[in-house]
């Protein structure tokens, strides 16, 4: 695993970020990257764990993007804990921490914004207008400042991966998306820095998301293919718990994003549900190709 050759460094002037990356490459080090907005948990210190163990050179973003939240309430909700952060970055062997102001990133005259189509327009997209542009402008940004060879990204923004994957491809990025699975805490619920929101009630009602991708899963498993008794089963799930508020149930098309007809191929059931003022996503990818290609077999 490569190791950190020195101290961490926090730095808050793009430039001056870009010039220590810059420094790093031209020492022959390969550079990752973790984009994030702070208040760091397991979740995003398995992403720089992973950093750590493929790249020599590893640089954590912590940016609260104003960019890609709808409401100012929720913005000014978000938690923001640097300092316990940068210890977490320093125990975990970062190099560099990037902590850039809202003018740093973004001119009072700013007009230039970055636009994935059709894969934004579903799931998170058709109840946050304008989020996921906000989402790949930063990224487009952060990408330039600390060009990385590789951005590691989590699973269970699974909408925004996807995104961020074709807007890579799409825009000629020489950078490599890896996905990282999803850390759940030990009561199945995905690990997120809005979990400390909740009140211990609502805590405890968090576990319905997943339980309900639980069941289709094991719906999946024995069987079932089709989509209709399969969304029923996790909305009645969510629906039970009073204190949950479902925002959608959906099973895409693990790469197009798009409605699947049946559970065919690779498929991603995607949900959204508020609790109380805490908006919360989770995800459950499965993959039946091995059902296809026995029927091919035996045709």
């Amino acid at each position: 695993m490569p190791q950190r050759d020195g101290d961490l460094v926090k730095v808050e002037a793009p430039g001056e970020a870009h010039a220590a990356v810059m420094s790093a490459r031209a020492s022959g080090k390969t550079i990752g990257v973790v984009p994030t907005m702070g208040a760091l948990h397991e979740g995003h210190l398995s992403l720089i764990r992973r950093a750590r163990e493929e790249c020599g050179y590893v640089a954590v973003s912590i940016f609260v993007n104003p960019t890609q939240f709808g409401e100012s309430a929720d913005l000014e909700g978000y938690p923001r804990t640097l300092v316990k952060d940068l210890k977490k970055c320093d125990a975990a062997g970062v190099d560099l921490v990037f902590v850039p102001d809202n003018d740093a990133m973004y001119a009072p005259d700013h007009t230039t914004w970055v636009e994935v189509g059709r894969l934004t327009q579903g799931l998170c997209g058709m109840s946050r207008p304008g989020h996921f542009r906000g989402v790949t402008t930063v990224v487009t940004k952060l990408f330039n400042i600390l060009a990385p060879d590789r951005a590691y990204f989590g699973m269970k923004d699974y909408q925004q991966l996807v995104v961020v994957q074709r807007m890579v491809r799409d825009l000629n990025m020489p950078i490599e998306i890896v996905p990282c699975p999803i850390v759940r805490e030990s009561d199945g619920l995905a690990m997120s820095s809005r979990n400390r929101r909740l009140s211990a009630e609502e805590r405890a009602a968090a576990t319905a998301l997943s339980e309900a991708l639980g069941a289709f899963v094991e719906m999946v498993a024995d069987g079932e293919r089709e989509v209709a008794p399969l969304i029923e089963a996790m909305s009645e799930r969510i629906i039970s718990e009073p204190k949950a508020e479902l925002d959608y149930v959906s099973i895409v098309d693990a790469r197009s994003l798009e409605d699947a007809r049946r559970v065919e191929g690779q498929v991603v059931a995607a949900l959204a549900v508020w609790m109380g003022n805490t908006r919360l996503i989770d995800n459950a990818v499965v993959d039946v190709s091995s059902d296809r290609a026995a029927n091919d077999a035996k045709e």
